[in-house]
């Protein structure tokens, strides 16, 4: 979720032979990232998803796969199991071994070839966890909110950590890499690729998500959990979608975007590129010189041609062919996803193609893992900026993130609905910081933790992870009304629900008056409530048709699932309005799909002025009141 494209910097000989650094020489590494492990070498090797220190998943036929010279045989002996397998023309041999048991005990994988033999020590059998998305969740456990008391916790032997090296293009990856990868948001290297025993020392690098995710399950169930972080910051949807996928795709909005990209890849050219920036350097030494300054001496007129956008990490499929293709053919247990933010500069249509390829994303993944009931858990794009107040609310709605929310949340329901399982969803934006990266991490961790402890590890009894889902909406007269599948109620701090907003024909929308249906009263003469039905109401707006619920980057919003729990009701709407036609009007009868900066300020100032009516209205009943009273 990185604001820049590129901050982790990743070098175009990335799968190529490397320099070699001894352990006491890497804290005087050089800015590039250092390979110490390539991705294939001479002769026999196998992929570096396969590691001594490494968990492999349970229950279920396990493949291993490498290469050799061609023609060559390859023995893998495993748990007194073994196959054999003869190299292709490409230099490829994969084999599969039976399905084994959840065991902590220490464990030899065994790769023999004709002339060469790899041994791979420590591996342990049990679930296989694959973290995806962006920077709030690749962000590390030492940058976060109380992360020192997890890190200096961070004692456990059966949980294993790996983490995917970044890479960049659109062909796809045969393996990755194991090398110290320089960060450019960090101003340091950090160790990717290699398969870790969790330790205090190696969890502080670890996704905070991802660690508190795997500690959870782990102390829960004691069965050995492996974490693979394949997530990535500054990244797009579709960049995680396989371009094949993209590309079948018949909706606007996508066939539009991977136009777009073909025509930046086919326009770009590298020697005017390096034309352009030799001009600006000796423009720079020219500055210098008459300023009377010596340039850096790391600054060297440059040499090198770009690939450009065709290597860019947010070209469509390049992620998935970097990143995750690599990992295909893996077995695992299910994975969690965490994105959004680099999805939210493009208005309605933006969030529109989001919503048509989320979908697509997930069935790709669980493709690429061979198994299309994986369990995937969803985690809703997090908080930015001010917070939405009753004062701005309707200012704070014009935001393309909620939009993004609700086509995490309606893919979700797609799945769910249908009858899937496996499919999982959690809210973050109750997480709140100032910070596109709030630092609230923890509790995000814990929440998708609940969803996979009740639904994969049968404590479905005992924890409670799901929203509360609205089964009907009925517009009355004055308000509506929301029927929900289990009871709602707001944050236990004896306030009043918010977060809802109302709206009529105008396409105004007002923060609402939200309250329990009132079923009767007791024989004390209290009232008793149904606690799954809410009513809303504004006297701002007197027919309302529709409403939205925790609508802003930074929402109002504390309706959560009753009976304590901190499930947030999900971020979700009952219009179709686009956000550049709210409210109705202000740009015309028809407003363009995208706007611009000045028709951007035009909606703005109408909403700050719908937000000073609704306070001038409601300071006027006030009066009105006080007189009466």
């Amino acid at each position: 979720m990185f604001r820049y494209p590129v901050l982790f910097s990743v070098l175009l000989g990335l799968f190529s032979n490397g320099i070699s650094y001894g352990q006491d020489s890497r804290q005087k590494m050089p800015r590039e990232n250092v390979i110490d492990v390539p991705v294939m070498t001479e002769g026999l090797s196998v992929s570096n998803v396969f590691q001594a220190n490494m968990v492999l998943q349970r229950d279920k036929p396990v493949a291993i796969w490498g290469w050799a010279d061609a023609g060559e045989d390859v023995t893998v002996t495993m748990n007194g199991n073994q196959q054999v397998a003869t190299t292709t023309a490409d230099r490829s041999w994969k084999v599969n071994l039976p399905a084994m048991v959840a065991s902590s005990e220490p464990r030899t994988l065994t790769i023999k070839g004709a002339t060469k033999t790899l041994t791979l020590d420590n591996i342990l059998v049990g679930d296989v966890w694959v973290l995806g998305g962006q920077s709030n969740m690749e962000f590390p456990l030492d940058r976060i909110e109380n992360g020192q008391l997890e890190i200096v916790s961070a004692n456990y032997p059966n949980i294993r950590i790996l983490t995917v090296p970044a890479a960049n293009g659109p062909d796809r990856k045969p393996g990755f890499p194991r090398l110290h990868e320089w960060s450019g948001w960090f101003g340091r290297h950090y160790r990717k690729g290699d398969w870790d025993v969790c330790s205090p020392q190696i969890a502080r690098e670890l996704s905070a998500i991802g660690y508190v995710f795997g500690r959870r399950l782990h102390t829960a169930t004691q069965i050995p959990i492996g974490i693979i972080d394949a997530s990535r910051g500054g990244t797009t949807v579709e960049t995680w979608t396989p371009n094949a996928v993209l590309k079948e795709l018949e909706v606007e909005q996508v066939t539009t975007l991977l136009a777009e990209w073909d025509q930046k890849v086919s326009d770009w050219d590298s020697q005017a590129d390096l034309d352009r920036r030799i001009k600006g350097y000796h423009q720079k030494v020219a500055r210098f010189e008459k300023e009377g300054k010596t340039l850096p001496a790391n600054e060297k007129e440059p040499t090198d041609l770009r690939p450009g956008p065709a290597m860019d990490q947010n070209r469509p499929g390049n992620c998935y062919a970097s990143m995750i293709a690599p990992l295909e053919g893996l077995r695992i247990k299910g994975a969690i996803f965490h994105q959004g933010y680099n999805n939210c500069f493009k208005g309605t249509q933006g969030a529109i193609m989001y919503r048509r390829v989320f979908p697509e994303m997930i069935k790709a993944w669980r493709a690429a893992f061979n198994d299309s009931e994986m369990p995937f858990g969803i985690l809703s794009l997090c908080t930015e900026g001010a917070v939405q107040t009753l004062d701005n609310y309707s200012e704070m709605m014009a935001n393309t993130g909620p939009y993004i929310r609700e086509a995490q949340y309606q893919t979700f329901l797609e799945f769910f609905q249908a009858g899937d399982s496996q499919i999982g969803f959690v809210s973050t934006y109750d997480l709140r910081r100032r910070w596109y990266h709030p630092q609230l991490k923890i509790p995000a961790g814990e929440r998708i933790a609940r969803w996979a402890l009740a639904t994969q590890y049968g404590f479905d009894g005992d924890i409670r992870w799901k929203p509360p889902i609205v089964k009907e909406m009925k517009v009355e007269t004055d308000r509506l009304v929301l029927r929900l599948d289990e009871a709602a109620s707001a944050v236990d701090n004896g306030g009043p629900i918010l977060g809802f907003a109302v709206a009529g024909e105008d396409r105004k929308f007002h923060p609402a008056t939200a309250t329990h249906l009132v079923t009767g009263k007791d024989d004390r003469g209290r009232e008793q409530k149904d606690t799954k039905t809410l009513e809303l109401s504004s006297s701002v707006v007197p027919h309302p048709i529709h409403y939205r619920y925790a609508w802003g980057r930074s929402p109002l919003g504390n309706l959560q699932a009753a009976r304590n729990t901190d499930i947030p009701f999900a971020t979700q709407r009952s219009d179709d309005w686009p956000l550049e036609n709210i409210p109705l009007g202000v740009l015309g009868d028809d407003a363009p799909v995208t706007i611009d900066r000045g028709q951007r300020r035009k909606l703005l100032e109408a909403l700050r002025l719908q937000d000073l009516e609704r306070r001038v209205h409601h300071a006027k009943l006030l009066i009105q009141q006080t007189d009466n009273d």
